[in-house]
């Protein structure tokens, strides 16, 4: 019986072990042999990497010239890779002395310099070779050789490669030896001169004409391709229109890392997924461009991210990547266009932060500002020529129309002017000086307002002191600024405060806009006070709509609406820049509209004005006839 169990426990433990599976790096030939599995047919190790067998396993090694990224024996669990060695870097003096170390994939060459020859005649070599550059002597052991080979055959005659000899053919030429003869082949640009073997450069002749030109040019390289208008290349009539398009062979591997002007993407890294091309251009002023230069960018890898535009500005940090002023017009998982200008929007004077550049503020602004240019030029004659309605507070309007439109007029044509330092420091000046002079009028505009309907019989104030309040605080603002940063007026992107010197103006107006605010409420309610006994036959209704109305307008006058510039802090308030840019850039026309267009004297006189101009001249018999039909009505 216990034979018997004993033969049952073996034949048991036989059938557990055959069925029991091999181990890894092992296959099973039958049920009871395994045999070792050659893992490199299946070629795990990766590019420039060598795979070695072993019993059970395998590992890799880098090729010759190249080093792995973890360990010297890998497997690709340890997801490593082989990078070509710079022998060139680690050893610079590799080569020796008067030799020049030339890298490549995935070895190096040595050759010597200019003026150098090889200890053995060579034109390559590398370390360990026993060869050194020295000076080129007046004839080397090859040429000695070749030499004794023609004396030794003196009895038969071959031919002389003319094209040994140096400069032969000159340069800019190729020399072509033939049996008994040569000859010179031109490179491109070059014809042959008298001499045929010399070449002389082909003579180019312009001819400039009086008419800017005008349509598309697109240049194509490889991996970029620019669109831009003749218009925006030669700038003024009197240059000669020229571009160019460059591009670098391998600058995005070395300029990968410099991303501190962009702001990125959470838990994303970026990186240049194109070649680096540098536009040049014979305008020399391309802050201000009419048309948007396009440039298509290939992708270098295919991949499904989102693309940015970007250009190196070499103002900030020493040099760094930014997207101002590009935008991505089209984008896929080839190419992206991008889009890219140099204009500058209202918005950036109250802006705590670098305001993009958008193509909708620059047009709300520029619309916006013209027509307040019309409308303050009208205002400045009204309240300037027409004496009927002079007065203390006609006074105070004409000068804020004039402040207003003096600051709208040089951002106008200044704003963008930053090719000149001194000329944009300068603009900067007199925008600080004449925004801040708007303010103070509009200041004096509340105090005015509030002396006229709270004291009453005491409104008016002296002519001086309103003088030195409108144009000698800003004036002292400014110079002060001024002296204790002048480097502050004037940007690379704008003729304007910078942001460390933007207080100087962003304080004082903040200030005023609190002034009239609280004038404006005080104002306010004394006129709801008296609102009702001053208009006793109006409904309800009519007065609230006529009171909301003045309330509204005169808000608006004030410069309360520039409040909105107060709450532009980061880029996430982009609809307080819109709103702001609406109402500051509109407010020449609300001037207009509040002081002129609603006060019934200035209509009368408006109309008064366009009757005389207009109504016809009566004829000069007309007028006698009348006279003589007058006499003989009295006589009788």
């Amino acid at each position: 019986m216990g034979r018997t169990c004993s033969l049952l426990i073996l034949v048991l433990l036989l059938i557990l072990t055959g069925a029991q599976g091999c181990e890894n790096g092992f296959l099973q030939l039958s049920k009871t042999e395994c045999v070792d599995k050659d893992e490199c047919e299946d070629k795990p190790c990766g590019p420039h990497a060598k795979c070695f067998n072993t019993v059970g396993s395998y590992y890799c090694q880098c090729e010759d010239g190249f080093r792995s990224t973890k360990t010297v024996n890998f497997t690709v669990e340890f997801y490593a890779t082989c990078l070509d060695i710079n022998e060139c870097l680690e050893d610079k003096n590799i080569c020796g002395p008067n030799a020049t170390c030339i890298n490549s994939i995935p070895d190096y060459t040595c050759k010597c310099k200019n003026g150098f020859a090889s200890s053995n005649g060579t034109t390559e070599f590398k370390k360990g070779v026993n060869v050194s550059c020295s000076g080129k002597s007046a004839i080397t052991q090859s040429t000695f050789d070749e030499i004794m080979k023609y004396i030794l055959i003196v009895s038969s005659c071959t031919d002389i490669d003319e094209c040994l000899e140096d400069d032969i053919c000159g340069k800019k030429a190729i020399c072509k030896n033939s049996e008994g003869s040569h000859s010179c082949v031109c490179d491109k640009g070059f014809v042959l001169s008298g001499n045929p073997t010399r070449c002389e450069e082909l003579q180019l002749h312009l001819h400039k004409g009086s008419i800017l030109p005008q349509g598309n040019v697109t240049l194509s390289l490889q991996h970029a391709m620019l669109d831009i208008q003749m218009e925006t290349v030669a700038g003024a009539p009197s240059q000669y229109p020229a571009v160019s398009l460059l591009s670098y062979s391998n600058l995005e591997e070395s300029a990968g890392g410099f991303f501190d002007g962009l702001k990125k993407p959470d838990n994303k890294t970026l990186k240049i997924n194109s070649k680096i091309v540098t536009v040049t251009v014979s305008n020399t002023d391309t802050s201000f461009l009419k048309e948007p230069v396009l440039i298509t960018f290939n992708h270098l890898q295919q991949l499904n991210q989102t693309s940015h535009c970007v250009f190196w500005d070499s103002s900030l940090n020493g040099g760094v990547w930014s997207s101002r002023g590009c935008t991505v017009k089209e984008s896929n998982l080839k190419n992206t266009v991008c889009s890219c200008n140099h204009l500058s929007s209202f918005a950036v004077l109250m802006a705590l932060y670098e305001v993009e550049d958008r193509f909708e503020l620059q047009l709300i602004t520029w619309v916006g500002l013209s027509l307040s240019l019309v409308c303050l030029f009208i205002c400045i004659l009204t309240f300037g020529l027409i004496r009927s309605i002079q007065s203390q507070r006609t006074k105070i309007h004409l000068h804020l129309s004039i402040s207003l439109f003096l600051a709208y007029f040089i951002f106008l044509i200044g704003i963008s002017r930053t090719e000149n330092k001194v000329g944009c420091a300068v603009v900067a000046g007199l925008l600080h000086f004449f925004f801040l002079a708007s303010f103070c009028w509009m200041c004096l505009e509340g105090i005015q307002l509030f002396r006229m309907v709270v004291l009453v019989f005491n409104s008016s104030f002296r002519r001086l002191y309103m003088m030195a309040a409108g144009y000698g605080v800003p004036a002292v603002i400014v110079s002060i600024s001024a002296l204790a940063n002048a480097k502050g007026y004037g940007t690379e992107r704008y003729c304007w405060l910078s942001l460390d010197s933007i207080w100087s103006f962003f304080g004082p107006a903040c200030v005023i806009i609190f002034v009239n605010i609280i004038f404006f409420l005080i104002t306010v309610w004394k006129l709801a006070q008296k609102f009702s006994s001053l208009n006793p036959d109006l409904n309800n209704l009519q007065k609230i709509k006529t009171f909301t109305i003045t309330a509204v307008a005169q808000l608006c006058v004030l410069g309360t609406m520039w409040i909105f510039g107060c709450f532009q802090f980061e880029e996430k308030t982009i609809a307080m820049t819109y709103l702001f840019t609406i109402f500051a850039s509109l407010q020449g026309v609300l001037l207009f509209i509040m002081h002129c267009l609603c006060s019934k004297q200035v209509r009368d006189e408006y109309k008064n004005i366009l009757s005389k101009c207009c109504a016809p001249q009566k004829k000069p018999y007309s007028e006698f006839g009348y006279t003589q039909s007058s006499k003989a009505q009295v006589r009788t």
